[in-house]
């Protein structure tokens, strides 16, 4: 009994590390849009000087270098919800890898500024398609009790992805740093065909031969789908005697989805993520940091990745609710904080009553700041989009959410330096502050919990019933 005791035990502990290591693979596709978004942060001088083919970038061309990524997800991320349904999840996916390596291709030979803009406007549409289509596919091989979690391993291969990017853009040469983030995509590319379609997506479109081999691969060869099919099934029947998208669409369980997830992609982008990491070289020098600037940045992207997978383990321990609440109220604290730490130098009080003692302060603000956006609102914006669109609507409304995050990122990325000229950093911080307290009262008061909710429960819960 004991013998057969040890084997049940390790096989659902060999099962839990298959269930994880599937969406790892998957989630790894993000590497790729982590890389994308973290390429200029440790090069970008070097690419002022020409270390790239001999050409040299000034500041409103590294601008728009870095803020075409953000354009050419934007552009993408609308479309691919169509597309993931109407050839599949698995080859969505497969496509997004060749705009990456053409992307990087057109970076590593480019002999005028305009072939790093394509370059980098592709790297975009193929990293805005990642952010559909991974938590989409994620969400459709998650058992309910750790989709939370799975669904976090996308934000995580984004920050490992930034990480990767700052790294070796201080450790290796400038073109071997490119080939290094072409090898990501290519690499990606060949692991991910040995990946399956979605049952759910199959069971959808009648493949039913395939759907026992595609709960083998997902859940162990032990596993017993026919319950969860049978679940799923019932869900269809129920959607197709619901009415179609338009119809959906106006329900109020899909109103207040698209206003949950919409608001929640707002609340990402203007807490000043983007600003916080462009700043975060200025901020240390600020405070007078012994370290290089290099280091600086690596510091902060190591950071960033502890706290994600602080959030991976947390989420369904915690709640989606607590833990944007608690990433809400903490980025305002320290956005308020860099805020006074630039009124006091800007008005020289710094220097004038002799608090030069609190140079830490901005270094220890960022820290609290990185880490509250990488357990609450870096990544459940992107999980709550899988979670808690009507099936019916999920694909395009989630696509949608999507191209409204990319917009605003944008905005930030290319004007947060005007915007900081016109009316000064620390009233900018204190925008972001009162942006993050707003976030508070909104999850308080419009957000369900929905740690360890099914679909069907979720839906029935902002129908009010």
């Amino acid at each position: 009994m004991l013998t057969e005791l040890v084997k049940c035990t390790v096989q659902d502990i060999l099962n839990d590390l298959n269930r994880y290591l599937e969406a790892c693979v998957q989630a790894n596709g993000a590497l790729g849009a982590g890389t994308a978004l973290g390429w200029s942060a440790n090069i970008s001088q070097d690419l002022k000087q020409g270390k790239l083919n001999d050409f040299k970038m000034d500041d409103d061309q590294l601008g728009w270098a870095g803020s075409s990524m953000t354009l050419g997800a934007m552009v993408m991320c609308f479309p691919i919800g169509w597309i993931s349904d109407a050839i599949g999840r698995k080859p969505t996916v497969l496509l997004t890898v060749f705009p990456f390596v053409i992307g990087w291709l057109l970076i590593i030979f480019s002999q005028h500024v305009a072939m790093i803009y394509a370059g980098r406007f592709l790297t975009g549409v193929a990293g805005g398609s990642f952010c559909v289509t991974a938590p989409l596919y994620t969400s459709e091989i998650a058992e309910t009790e750790i989709r939370g979690r799975l669904g976090t391993f996308f934000q995580l291969f984004i920050t490992i992805g930034i990480l990767y990017a700052q790294v070796f853009g201080y450790a290796v040469p400038m073109v071997v740093f490119h080939y290094l983030m072409l090898a990501v995509p290519i690499v990606f590319g060949i692991v991910f065909l040995f990946q399956s379609e979605t049952p759910v997506y199959m069971i959808r479109k009648g493949k039913v031969d395939k759907i026992p081999k595609a709960y083998k691969k997902f859940r162990g060869k032990d596993y017993d789908p026919s319950e969860e099919i049978k679940t799923i099934q019932e869900q269809m029947a129920s959607e197709a005697e619901s009415a179609g998208f338009w119809e959906t669409l106006k329900t109020k369980a899909a109103i207040k989805a698209t206003l949950i997830c919409f608001m929640l992609m707002f609340y990402q982008q203007l807490s000043g993520i983007n600003a916080v990491i462009f700043y975060a070289k200025e901020i240390f020098t600020s405070a007078g940091s012994s370290l290089e600037a290099h280091w600086c940045v690596i510091i902060i992207g190591i950071v960033q990745v502890i706290a994600t997978v602080f959030s991976s383990w947390s989420i369904e321990l915690l709640g989606r609710k607590i833990l944007l609440m608690a990433s809400c109220a903490l980025m305002a604290l320290s956005t308020a904080l860099l805020g006074l730490f630039f009124s006091l130098k800007n008005y020289e009080a710094l220097d004038k009553y002799g608090i030069q003692d609190i140079g830490f302060l901005p270094i220890l603000s960022l820290i609290i700041f990185i880490i509250a956006f990488s357990i609450g609102l870096g990544p459940i914006p992107w999980l709550a989009s899988s979670e808690i669109f009507p099936p019916e609507i999920k694909a395009k409304c989630g696509s949608a959410a999507a191209v409204f995050n990319w917009f605003l990122a944008f905005i930030v990325t290319k004007f947060y330096l005007n915007v900081a000229s016109a009316i000064g950093n620390d009233i900018t911080f204190y925008f972001f502050a009162i942006v993050m307290v707003t976030g508070i009262f909104f999850v308080l008061f419009i957000i369900p919990e929905t740690k360890n909710k099914t679909f069907a429960e979720i839906q029935s819960e902002l129908s009010g019933k």
